[in-house]
């Protein structure tokens, strides 16, 4: 770890954690607004290659924080403890002028109460799950932060009934994609043919979520495989942590031989190039939904975490477009219904089944014209605010 966090003289401080791949594209973008806002900005914090690429100066890499699970978080706790507490100290000595935790509650909640009481304002962007579980949280935010960024429209009225500041900024995807994506201009761009058959493969941004799903997600090409022998799969991987494991894991599982392209990032241009996509539930599955195609949602948790959260879910379905969307309106295969014949046989229906494929892409568009906010500008006028008022 460096001296110091920020290296200029007079730049508005604004310290930032993104803990995964999802919130580095978020922080991204806002990164972009408060430079449009104010030319004289530093960021510095823990993020990623998307923030780092725009001059984010990051204490650690950002997949020391992608962790998920009970038992998984269990074994990373002592070197996430440790990385918090560095973070901590070094953002209360050089006590930047807002601090922004995007995502990662776990992690951030307890950083942004630690740098309230000492005086430095604190804004959560993204709010929990707390519609879909643990409403009680919304209490224990209110403690640790000045204001919250919601990306979604029912999550205001739960902490304006809490009396928590709170901004509604909609979901900066729904600006960049196009409504209307063009499947065969990607298939162009990608150089991938247009007559064939193509299915996207999502296992996730985070290495715990590769081990679990690459094996159940390579078996279930192989499967696809043998309907569609001119098939063609596509692998969008986030980082290059997530690379490296994924081309072990093609040698680990001998999967060497299927007709698996990987791309580093480009998650919506595989979206768009696809028939069917088949996608690990997490932010992602917003990602895919509007881009209009059919999906599958599955997602497997070692057993003990399975229990633990199952018991804590309020909502009938787990993946965001089902949420947002108050049906089912995408298939979700988890758990012990996570096997490749299970998400083989549904991936193939939705390729051939015109009706469902329609139903989807219309409802996935009317959530993208509900989520359309100019997302990043709202966030950033917030946050600014936010500054000027501390």
């Amino acid at each position: 770890m460096s001296d110091q966090l920020f290296k200029r003289k007079g730049a508005l401080k604004i310290a930032m954690v993104a803990g995964e791949a999802s919130g580095d594209l978020l922080a991204a973008h806002l990164m972009d607004a408060l430079r449009a806002h104010r030319a004289d900005v530093e960021f510095a914090g823990i993020g990623g290659p998307r923030m780092e690429a725009r001059g984010f100066n990051s204490m650690v890499p950002q997949e020391k924080l992608a962790v998920r699970g009970y038992s998984e978080v269990f074994k990373s706790l002592p070197e996430l403890l440790k990385i918090r507490r560095q973070l901590r100290d070094q953002l209360l000595a050089e006590k930047p002028d807002v601090f922004i935790g995007v995502d990662a509650p776990d992690f951030n909640l307890a950083l942004e109460g630690a740098l309230k009481k000492g005086g430095i304002p604190t804004v959560h962007y993204v709010s929990p799950s707390v519609w879909a579980w643990r409403p009680e949280r919304v209490q224990k935010i209110g403690k640790a932060v000045n204001h919250v960024l919601c990306l979604f429209p029912m999550e205001p009225p739960l902490y304006r009934q809490a009396g928590v500041p709170v901004t509604y900024v909609g979901h900066p995807l729904a600006s960049e994609i196009p409504l209307e994506p063009d499947m065969d201009a990607m298939r162009d761009q990608l150089g991938v043919p247009r007559n064939v058959p193509v299915f996207t493969l999502m296992p996730g941004s985070r290495k715990s979520e590769l081990e679990y799903m690459v094996p159940v997600y390579l078996d279930t090409a192989r499967l696809l495989l043998r309907q569609y022998p001119d098939a063609q799969f596509l692998v969008p991987l986030a980082t290059r942590a997530t690379v490296d494991l994924f081309e072990q894991m093609l040698s680990r599982f001998k999967a060497r031989d299927l007709p698996i392209r990987r791309l580093f990032g480009h998650a919506q241009m595989a979206a768009i190039a696809s028939d069917v996509v088949l996608v690990t539930s997490g932010t992602a599955t917003l990602e895919v939904a509007l881009t209009k195609r059919p999906m599958v949602i599955s997602y497997k948790l070692s057993s003990l975490t399975y229990r633990l959260v199952k018991r804590k879910i309020k909502l009938p379905y787990v993946g965001l477009p089902n949420i947002l969307c108050n049906r089912f309106v995408v298939p979700e295969l988890l758990q012990k219904d996570a096997t490749p014949e299970k998400l083989a046989a549904e991936m193939q229906r939705l390729f051939t089944d015109t009706a469902a494929r329609k139903d989807m892409a219309q409802a996935f568009t009317e959530l993208q014209l509900a989520l359309r906010q100019d997302t990043a500008t709202r966030a950033a006028r917030a946050v600014l605010e936010v500054a000027r008022c501390h």
